[in-house]
Formats: structure tokens, sequence, C-alpha cells
């Protein structure tokens, strides 16, 4: 017991890093998600392809692979040339290729409202930006609960690849432990720091989708 409470303050510590990592993308994600999806929907057929063009790129190539390319490569990009700290470099990298899940998720949900409500909504007199925020919005949350759920889990646990810029996070500080003391505990207690997390994300999604179900 005694050994686990030495071990808890660096986890800790490494988790705040995990978290900070965690909130900041989702506070960026999801609004850039929204924006793309609704450029993707654009009639102007150029921006969708565009924003397509730039889903698959996220989406096909790994997010480790991203982050190294903007935190190693970038610097020598013509043009460009912006060298950032590992910590800005991650949260970029982040934002950028979970954007793109967010994006088609996005779309996804708007996409399955009927289109008769867009059309009841012009006899309305009803702006299209009216339509989106008072209409068709409210209907994609309640719709792209799911997903959205998946995704921010599965976000929880990609934190851990910020190892490779060196980043102290819990997976590196659970590690830094075993390496030093030969023994698996900090990895059980990581694994119970990361399953924690997901169960509150969980609760609070399954909290969220109640919540929005009464109005059904």
């Amino acid at each position: 017991m005694s050994y686990l409470l030495d071990i808890l303050s660096p986890l800790l510590q490494g988790t705040l890093v995990t978290l900070q990592v965690f909130l900041l993308t989702m506070l960026l994600a999801v609004p850039l998600g929204l924006a793309l999806a609704l450029l993707r929907l654009s009639r102007r057929a150029w921006v969708g392809r565009l924003v397509s063009g730039y889903v698959w790129l996220m989406r096909g190539t790994p997010l480790m692979l991203q982050m190294l390319f903007i935190y190693f490569a970038l610097p020598f990009v013509p043009v460009i040339g912006i060298r950032l700290p590992d910590f800005p470099a991650a949260i970029l990298a982040f934002t950028l290729n979970y954007a793109a899940y967010f994006a088609e998720i996005f779309r996804a949900g708007i996409q399955s409202v009927d289109r008769g409500q867009y059309e009841a909504s012009k006899v309305l007199g009803l702006s299209y930006v009216q339509t989106m925020r008072r209409i068709v919005l409210p209907q994609m949350v309640k719709r792209i609960l799911p997903p959205m759920s998946n995704e921010t889990i599965t976000l929880i646990k990609d934190t851990s690849l910020i190892y490779v810029l060196a980043m102290n996070d819990l997976l590196r500080a659970a590690r830094g432990i075993v390496q030093r003391d030969f023994t698996t505990s900090p990895f059980v207690v990581a694994a119970a720091f990361y399953l924690l997390m997901t169960l509150v994300l969980t609760w609070a999604f399954q909290r969220m989708e109640k919540k929005v179900a009464v109005y059904d």
C-alpha cells in the first residue's frame, strides 16, 4: 500500500497532462468538426471536395505520423517553417485529426434530418442559419450522441500517443516507474485511471442521451 501511495503522485501528474490534451482537443475539435461538416454540405462543389480531401487525408494517415510531421517536419516546410513546442504540436495534431472524424459524424447527423423539414422552414420564412440553429442541429445532437461517445472514449485512450513527443502523460509516467522499479504495478494503476476516465465519459453521455430522449 505504501508503494502505491508513493507512485500515485507522478501518475496523477501524468493524468493531468492526459486530461489537458483531452479537454483542449474536445474544445477545439468539436466546433472545427461542425464547421467542416457544414462546409462539406455546401452547395459549392469545390468546397465540398476540398473538405472531403482533408477528411480523407486526416482519417487515412496515423495520428502518430501526423504528430511527428507537425513536430519534426513542419519547421522544414517552405514558407511555413513553424517550430512548435511539444504540447502545442500535440494539441494541433489531435485537433486536426479528431475534427475530421467529428465532421463525418456531424455530416451524417445533419443528413439524417428529413428534407421535408428544410422545406417547412422555408415556408415559415426561416433563413438557412435559423433553420440549422432551431431545427436541424437540435435533432442532429440527439442522433450523434452514440458515435460521439465512441470517438470521445477513443480520444481519451489515444492521448497515450503523445509519448512519442516525450510528454509526461499517464502512460509514460507509468512506464518510467516500471523501468525504474521492475514491477508492473504502475501499469495496473494506470489502467485503473483510464478505466475511471472512460467510466465518467460513458456515464456523462448516457445522461445526455436520456435527457434528450425525453423530448422524443
